[in-house]
């Protein structure tokens, strides 16, 4: 039976298929710290061999896993630099100053998006009164910019001037497969330009729960180290792993859907007197500026009404993610009560 709510809050919403509940269940088990977890070491290997990398960390959440890349890429009184939408900035409770002891330098790029101009003209010098730049943070596809994403080509001449100016390139790329079924890009070609990738099984993947970090051997030896100091020792943690391994197989080529039913939503929003302005809609995320006859609050509350659920992301503005429990006939009853508030 479906579920009569519609819940367009985040992709972090969605619950596990019976079909992946029952992998789970039969998921062989170990003590993940002390290596002996099948599950998570072959979520491990998977994730690693997709991008090309030696080796990969599980990870309770996303937060954990940049928090954890901050740490190893950088020194305290070093530098991040990132656009002004980046999770790591905006959504993670200024970990890199509490974990890692740095600055941060914010770009004011395009939907969440850097270039490598911008970039360059930002690197500090090597000045005692300046913190070290060292680290960059690209995140695909950025959340705060509406689902924007960039393509390699967009990515390539940031990759090269990391490395001309040994600077660490890590991305954020918790929706990451959400835009490689719109760019048809390969994983391993992600990973030819990065140092790091810190990817979520929890969004649009479907999994109930877990991140994965990944890079070479070196720096997930050490990224096992600062896991296990901020608690994210797991034991017979396969049990959620093996739901990401799951994810890994089946869900990918799936998240199209989503994207394309935020696509379809964004026309019927276009046809509503009350939108003033919606972001570029890429992905599965839409991001939409509405009039002074509602305000965010009252326009949720009617949503609510209706039962559908989102959330607000200012005074004016809301945000819908699409995700694997949105089917087709929710997108229609969306639409059709996006068209019925015009008439209020």
């Amino acid at each position: 039976m479906e579920n009569s709510l519609i819940n367009l809050m985040s992709d972090t919403v969605t619950l596990p298929t019976e079909a992946m509940k029952n992998f789970m269940f039969q998921a062989p088990l170990g003590d993940d710290v002390f290596k002996q977890d099948p599950s998570i070491n072959a979520l491990e290997e998977k994730a690693s061999n997709l991008f090309g990398k030696e080796s990969a960390l599980f990870c309770p959440s996303g937060t954990m896993t940049n928090q954890i890349a901050i740490k190893c890429h950088t020194q305290p009184l070093d530098e991040m630099i990132c656009d002004e939408y980046s999770h790591v900035y905006q959504y993670e409770t200024g970990g890199y100053g509490f974990n890692s002891g740095i600055g941060v330098k914010l770009l004011k790029g395009s939907n969440g998006k850097i270039t490598a101009e911008q970039l360059k003209s930002s690197i500090n010098g090597d000045f005692d009164w300046l913190p070290k730049s060292s680290l960059v943070v690209l995140e695909n596809s950025c959340n705060k910019g509406g689902g924007s994403f960039y393509t390699l080509n967009e990515i390539a001449p940031i990759t090269k001037l990391c490395q001309t100016e040994g600077l660490a390139l890590h991305l954020d790329g918790a929706r990451l497969f959400n835009v490689l079924v719109e760019t048809n890009e390969s994983t391993e070609d992600v990973g030819k330009h990065f140092d790091s990738i810190s990817i979520c099984l929890s969004k649009g993947l479907g999994a109930p729960v877990g991140s994965l970090l990944i890079g070479n051997k070196d720096f997930i030896k050490q990224a096992r180290r600062f896991r296990k100091v901020m608690g994210g020792g797991m034991r017979q943690a396969g049990i959620i792993a093996s739901a990401g391994l799951y994810a890994l197989n089946n869900h990918i080529s799936r998240l199209k859907e989503d994207n394309d039913r935020a696509k379809e939503i964004a026309i019927t929003l276009n046809e509503c007197s009350y939108v003033t302005s919606i972001r570029p809609v890429q992905t599965n995320i839409l991001i939409f500026d509405i009039d002074a006859r509602w305000t965010a609050e009252s326009f949720l509350k009617e949503l609510e009404k209706h039962g559908i659920l989102a959330v607000a992301f200012g005074p004016q503005t809301i945000r819908f993610v699409t995700h694997l429990d949105i089917k087709a006939s929710m997108v229609d009853k969306v639409r059709s009560v996006l068209l019925k508030l015009d008439q209020t």
